[in-house]
């Protein structure tokens, strides 16, 4: 065999073994991963935050933990066959305790781009709902757009999506930015601000105890409430789950009826804040 002939040979196999491996696809990730975890752990790492009522509540003297976001965790660690666990947070140190691993999801979150970067949102929604105010007496605004001065002044928690709101929709107002709820309500009954921005359900709920007026300035701005998980090989599984879970909340109103039950039971009527999707 002439060299050349040898040379053409050794071309052809070394061609032919590089596409060949190519042609073979890379063997795909195991979409049950992260469900697999879960259940060999026994245990669903759930976040609950501290004066986040109605929510989240926390019994200080037993320590147990209720409210209509933890029914939903206890519902889908139930579905999973797990314990769940608390890991007590606040919203805006959610995305790093995704990134330490201290949360396997967390509800009722809103989509935000910037969260979106190190967590993955689940498709769908729990259940529609709208943002509102707590206001003063004699503070009633009938649009945002009424708000946007500096006279105006806002407190809003720092990293949840009421901050995102006042930045954005707002921004020439006095943007107060405090910790917690709690401590906006304080600004609020010291007349240190006018409103603070809460999501509707707690509009609701300080309305009911005196702290303010709920207001819904118009355009009615949506707060849909999703889950997100940590972004993470083999989740895949554990999202399609989740998206199953929340469609049927939300289509057979299962969230809504719940979330309006456990209010009235409280002597909170949602009536308040009609536009809501969490009243009926």
């Amino acid at each position: 065999m002439s060299r050349w002939t040898s040379a053409i040979i050794a071309a052809v196999v070394g061609l032919g073994a590089l596409f060949g491996l190519a042609s073979v696809p890379a063997r795909a990730q195991d979409p049950s991963l992260v469900l697999d975890r879960i259940k060999a752990s026994s245990k669903l790492k759930f976040p609950v935050m501290v004066a986040e009522e109605p929510g989240y509540i926390k019994d200080p003297r037993t320590g147990e933990w209720s409210g209509f976001f933890v029914d939903w965790g206890r519902d889908i660690a139930g579905l999973l066959g797990v314990q769940i666990e608390y890991y007590e947070t606040t919203w805006g140190n959610l995305a790093a305790d995704f990134q330490a691993s201290k949360v396997d999801l967390a509800v009722a979150l809103n989509p935000n781009p910037r969260r979106g970067l190190v967590i993955d949102y689940v498709s769908g929604s729990i259940v529609e709902g709208i943002w509102a105010l707590v206001a003063r007496p004699g503070f009633a605004p009938k649009t945002w757009r009424e708000m946007d001065k500096k006279e105006v002044r806002v407190a809003v928690q720092k990293g949840g999506t009421m901050q995102v709101i006042a930045e954005a929709v707002i921004p020439n107002s006095t943007i107060v930015v405090v910790p917690t709820r709690d401590q906006a309500v304080l600004e609020l009954q010291s007349g240190k601000v006018d409103a603070i921005i809460v999501a509707d359900q707690d509009a609701a709920l300080l309305h009911s105890k005196g702290v303010g007026k709920a207001v819904v300035p118009a355009p009615v701005l949506r707060n849909p409430a999703t889950i997100g998980i940590r972004r993470e090989a083999g989740n895949e599984g554990f999202s399609n789950f989740l998206s199953n879970w929340m469609s049927q909340q939300n289509s057979l109103g299962l969230a809504c009826s719940r979330i309006t039950r456990y209010m009235l039971d409280r002597g909170i009527d949602m009536k308040v804040v009609p536009q809501s999707g969490k009243y009926c």
